[in-house]
């Protein structure tokens, strides 16, 4: 599976972005999908997931009601809508995903990786 992540720009405190990861190579119907970010000089951290059916999904605290993670399998495709975005936003996300069949936070059990995607909030 070969993954590209898009859609991060340069947006002001309080202002919103969708993310998109789009998948191809093989279809990502049956992979958990999720988003990690990595500001600079830190480790790269997990900010959501999302299971195979799109019913089960998991947030780090600090997103928790800002952001929403989706995937439409039709299309291939999983999402990250970012809402109410903060200075401490800002930071290089990344979409992953692998056939886990339970949703995971490490980063060292996803085995497919997009490129990333630079997000930069301003106060």
């Amino acid at each position: 599976v070969q993954l590209q992540a898009s859609g991060g720009g340069l947006v002001q405190a309080g202002a919103s972005l969708r993310l998109s990861c789009a998948a191809s190579g093989r279809s990502f119907r049956s992979y958990t999908v999720a988003w990690f970010r990595q500001a600079p000089g830190q480790e790269r951290d997990f900010v959501a997931s999302i299971d195979w059916s799109g019913t089960i999904r998991d947030y780090t605290d600090s997103v928790r009601g800002r952001f929403t993670i989706s995937r439409d399998n039709a299309k291939n495709t999983g999402y990250l809508q970012m809402n109410s975005l903060k200075p401490e936003d800002t930071a290089v996300y990344y979409c992953a995903a692998q056939n886990l069949g339970l949703l995971r936070t490490s980063t060292s059990n996803y085995g497919y990786w997009g490129q990333g995607t630079l997000v930069t909030v301003s106060s």
